[in-house]
């Protein structure tokens, strides 16, 4: 199960370098997690001060 970054996300780009396997980008107005190489590991989690990135 990937995570996806919800609408609360806030484009401060904290989650990007955490990613070990680089799933993570800039969207439109907030970043955006690859489902298809998201491991799962929540390292974005731990370091978003706004909770976005959530299980899907």
């Amino acid at each position: 199960m990937a995570y996806k970054i919800t609408e609360d996300c806030i484009n401060c780009g904290a989650c990007e370098p955490e990613c070990p396997v680089e799933a993570i980008s800039p969207g439109d107005g907030k970043y955006v997690i690859d489902a298809d190489k998201c491991i799962d590991c929540g390292a974005c989690a731990n370091v978003c001060p706004v909770d976005a990135p959530q299980p899907e």
